[in-house]
Parts: structure tokens; sequence; C-alpha cells
């Protein structure tokens, strides 16, 4: 027997199968994401998990911000800034969405310089190859930090 939408007012809730199949993730990772705080659900007298509707919003967000490489931990604590399970403000989005910016446009950044440099020297200090010498003569690089140097400037 199918189960039907809750609602009271304009305070849906849908079950964990519904928001699974709504926000196409899986269940457990449903639970997984509740478990890390990223969602939150109430329980019915039958304990069975209920989920606010605002929860595929940011199903939506979390998706989104992973597929950019953002971390789990960034978005929960951009999350945690706001009352859970509500509704955010354009203002609020854009607060959230200008931090990930910045992050986003220095991973573009690196991530050009490594698909333009990296046939070349990368300033990791091995002085093998014959840009090496020119580049990074008697690994001065190596003064800055460890690891590809070149590729990890700012």
């Amino acid at each position: 027997m199918k189960e039907e939408p809750r609602s009271v007012g304009s305070d849906r809730t849908l079950t964990v199968g519904e928001v699974a199949k709504r926000s196409g993730v899986a269940v457990s990772t449903l639970h997984f994401y509740e478990s890390k705080g990223l969602i939150m659900c109430s329980r019915s007298e039958g304990n069975q998990r209920r989920y606010p509707a605002i929860t595929l919003r940011y199903i939506a967000i979390i998706k989104v911000a992973q597929r950019t490489g953002i971390s789990l931990e960034s978005i929960r604590t951009a999350f945690s800034r706001y009352p859970a399970t509500s509704k955010l403000t354009t203002a609020q989005w854009k607060e959230m969405s200008s931090q990930w910016k910045e992050d986003l446009d220095n991973r573009i950044q690196r991530l050009t310089r490594l698909r333009n440099e990296l046939d070349g020297c990368i300033g990791c200090g091995c002085l093998s190859l014959k840009d090496c010498p020119l580049r990074n003569p008697a690994d001065v690089l190596g003064e800055t930090g460890p690891g590809p140097q070149i590729l990890e400037r700012p």
C-alpha cells in the first residue's frame, strides 16, 4: 500500500522513500547525510523518519556542492550557520555561495595551471628534467616547502 505524503498546513513532511525518490539519492545516503548533521528528520509515532519538504532543497545544495568538490564538512559548517530545516533566504544563499565561490575560483586556477603545465617542470625538486635547472636551479623552490611548488604557487 502506497503511503501518502504527510502534511500539516504548510509543514508538509515526506517519508524517507519519498525523499530518496524525489532527490535521486539512495536511502542509505539520506541516513549518512543525517548522521553527518547535513539534514534532519523527525520520527512518527511508529518511529519512522519524516523529513520536512525543505530537505529536498538541502539535498540539492549538497549534491551540487559535492559535484564541485566542496567537502561535506564545509557544507555542514555552512548549513550550521542557519536554523535547521529553515528555508534559506536569498541573502543567506548568496552569503553561503560566495564563501564557496572563492574556493572554487582558487581550485579552477590550480586546475588550469595543472592542465597547462603538467607536461613540464612542476617544481618537485627532482632536478632530473632539462627544465629543472632553468626553472628550479639548485632546488630553490624546496625552500618554500615540500611538493610541486610550481603548481602549488598562488
